[in-house]
């Protein structure tokens, strides 16, 4: 008898065992997904040899430094309100501060299809009237040389600019990410006076990027692409403040000068890093070019054309190379 309770307790652990092996075991509760933040910050600065803007020098072939600030809102993953600000060192003909952007816009992503449209405000404060002639209907220039409105006075090269060149632009752009490593870009501005000449602006371009293999430099971390532009800028005519006195054909304003730009470079990342290598230039005659810019830095050379009829020519419109350190971070990305 006690031999068979034992045996009859040995098949009932046995079975309980099956049995227990047979019963579904409850899951693990799965982590939430994190909460979608829509909220994100950009930010970054810089330092270049040159700060080159469609071909033409704005720090008069000198250093510049350069730093921005841009709050997003990202709807879903495929909208991206923003509003942003930078600020850069410039050395302009009316000696103003630096220029300071605003700017804000839409960027509605479709697959590969990456699209940006906005307005871009171009501020440049703390100017003064640099050369006025005193025989035009001159604007916030005035029509006095003896510096009573802030002019800078008449310099060696006759050229002359308004106190203000602020202007603003709107912009639509289209980048294609055809896979990891190839990006192409096709970009449009228009501003109905462009830097306060009185002349229209169009400018239009395409870009295209090479970005090498993350394995290019092995396990450093060093990234490398190469890109390029090439773009136009149309323009335009001047109002009467830049007319050439006496002249029958630009008394009351100049054709400014259409020019087609070009750049190629190569960048090298590591982490928030980038060190941009680029060559840039411009088909802009040297004539044209100080007739476009004011360039108070410009001699005369002989560089005669129809909207520069003494003979002063610029070099802010020929071929420069600049190198740019710069970092970039975003809160979301970098700060977490």
């Amino acid at each position: 008898m006690k031999k068979v309770a034992l045996l009859a307790t040995a098949l009932a652990m046995v079975t309980g065992s099956a049995l227990a092996a047979d019963m579904p075991v409850k899951a693990l509760k799965a982590l939430p997904p994190p909460a979608f933040d829509p909220w994100d910050i950009a930010f970054g600065g810089g330092i270049m040899s040159d700060y080159i803007f469609r071909g033409i020098t704005q720090s008069n072939h000198k250093p510049s430094v350069t730093a921005y600030f841009e709050p997003r809102y990202n709807v879903n993953k495929d909208l991206q309100l923003y509003i942003g600000t930078s600020a850069s060192s410039i050395s302009f003909p009316n000696r103003a501060a630096a220029e300071v952007d605003i700017y804000g816009g839409i960027r509605p992503t479709f697959g590969m299809f990456a699209f940006d449209f906005g307005v871009w405000g171009y501020l440049y404060p703390g100017g003064s009237c640099f050369g006025s002639q005193g025989t035009l209907a001159q604007g916030n220039c005035g029509t006095d040389l003896d510096n009573s409105q802030g002019a800078i006075g008449l310099p060696i090269n006759g050229n002359f600019a308004k106190k203000d060149a602020s202007f603003f632009e709107a912009y639509a752009k289209l980048n294609i990410n055809i896979n990891d490593q190839w990006t192409v870009g096709f970009n449009e501005y228009y501003s109905p006076n462009f830097l306060n000449l009185g002349a229209w602006g169009n400018y239009a371009s395409i870009t295209a990027k090479w970005t090498a293999p993350s394995t290019i430099f092995g396990p450093s971390g060093v990234g490398m692409y190469v890109s390029g532009e090439f773009g136009r800028q149309w323009l335009g005519t001047s109002d009467i403040f830049y007319g050439i006195a006496g002249d029958p054909v630009y008394a009351n304003g100049i054709k400014e000068p259409s020019y087609n730009t070009w750049n190629l470079g190569v960048g090298f990342t590591y982490k928030v890093f980038t060190l941009d290598l680029r060559y840039y230039d411009t088909d802009l005659k040297k004539g044209d070019c100080n007739a476009f810019t004011s360039d108070h830095t410009a001699k005369f050379d002989g560089s005669f054309t129809a909207i520069n009829p003494g003979g002063f020519g610029s070099n802010w419109c020929s071929a420069a190379g600049v190198a740019k350190l710069s970092f970039d971070l975003t809160a979301m990305s970098n700060l977490k």
